[in-house]
């Protein structure tokens, strides 16, 4: 059974309108309490393994066995986020490839992959909050622009656009602004329960500094990859998964 709950036409029209005109959507109580805890039970374990330091899983292989893998293959959920990116984009998605990523921010390594400003590589964005910290000032919230570029025709025009925001040097520069409120992006306290959509390939977006003390792990999916096909997108795909898994290694616990 789906951990997530269904959703007709016109849930889905409401979300891509939400999405459109304040730049994100909110499917509230879209898990029950039972879904939510086996997600709830399978990051415990993994993070076991990762000694409570940041990790992040990328793809169907990473994800093998768990219940957000096997929503990815749903043909209910590939049918939901077609339709979303039909409704939102009047055609149909050139891919129609769902891409999961499971991230968790802990300890004190999470810090370093907080305020990574960025452009998703594809049109639509779904992520599922598993853990949150709901106190505090460092809550990992998800800070976005949304919707400052549309879908570029050139995949060359998108890859100069993401390496001008894709730095050290810009990140840092936008951070500072956003502290010193010369720049006011939305920013999203998510729920773990509900779910949440936006344009991520339009959005650019981050999460902000969590507390070392408390967990924040999502599941994101992607979907509508605009320059399928394409060699340069692969290649930033396989740069992203290699240091994900470098990452992944670093804090892998020793076997006993």
């Amino acid at each position: 059974m789906s951990p997530l709950i269904s959703i007709d036409e016109n849930t889905s029209a409401r979300l891509v309108h939400d999405m459109n005109h304040q730049g994100f959507a909110t499917l509230e109580n879209a898990l029950s309490e039972d879904a939510l805890g086996n997600l709830r039970a399978y990051v415990e374990e993994q993070a076991a393994r990762h000694n409570n330091q940041y990790f992040a899983y990328h793809g169907y292989p990473a994800l093998a066995g768990s219940a957000l893998a096997a929503l990815g293959k749903t043909p209910e959920f590939k049918e939901l986020l077609s339709r979303m990116h039909k409704q939102g984009n009047g055609h149909d998605a050139p891919s129609d490839e769902i891409f999961p990523v499971l991230r968790c921010v802990q300890g004190g390594s999470g810090r370093k992959e907080s305020n990574a400003f960025h452009y998703d590589a594809t049109v639509l964005t779904m992520l599922v909050p598993i853990f949150t910290p709901q106190e505090g000032e460092l809550r990992g919230d998800l800070i976005l622009f949304p919707n400052l570029r549309r879908v570029r025709r050139w995949v060359l025009v998108n890859v100069i656009e993401k390496a001008l925001f894709q730095n050290a040097l810009c990140r840092k520069f936008l951070s500072a602004c956003i502290d010193r409120k010369l720049l006011k992006p939305a920013t999203l306290s998510v729920v773990p329960g509900n779910v949440y959509f936006f344009w991520g390939y339009r959005s650019l977006h981050a999460n902000q500094p969590c507390d070392p003390a408390f967990r924040r792990a999502t599941a994101l999916y992607h979907y509508g990859d605009p320059h399928a096909g394409s060699l340069v997108t692969r290649w930033i795909l396989k740069l992203n998964q290699r240091r994900a898994r470098k990452v992944v290694a670093r804090t892998d616990a020793p076997l006993s």
